[in-house]
């Protein structure tokens, strides 16, 4: 009988374990191993935007900086956003409120292109 109890309150150990790891809980992880980012910042240098491409979650707030020596803007395709012309380490912010794909360019030099996906 002594055996039968120590087997079982092994068991009851073993049950309370894992209820307490799934209590715990794990990390997400979105679709794309890619994680949402509340507040981002965009790097303009080198005639280019860095990152290229930004995933971002709804309502992030995102930072561009010039950090090249000359002139440049942040101009949305669709007219969602638009700066004034930022010099050396001038910055431009913008908060997305609605999950979407926002292209957008410098007018300044339009062959400079980024993206900002919001989910």
């Amino acid at each position: 009988m002594r055996k039968k109890n120590v087997w079982i309150a092994g068991l009851v150990t073993q049950v309370m374990i894992a209820m307490l790891l799934l209590l715990a809980g794990s990390p997400s992880v979105t679709a794309n191993d890619q994680p949402k980012v509340v507040n981002a910042e965009v790097k303009i240098d080198n005639f280019s935007f860095a990152p290229e491409t930004l995933t971002v979650a709804v309502g992030a707030t995102v930072t561009w900086t010039n950090r090249d020596d000359i002139p440049h803007t942040v101009v949305s395709t669709d007219g969602v956003f638009k700066s004034k012309v930022r010099d050396t380490d001038e910055k431009f912010s913008y908060t997305f409120a609605k999950a979407g794909t926002y292209p957008y360019y410098c007018s300044i030099h339009p062959k400079m292109t980024g993206k900002v996906v919001v989910q």
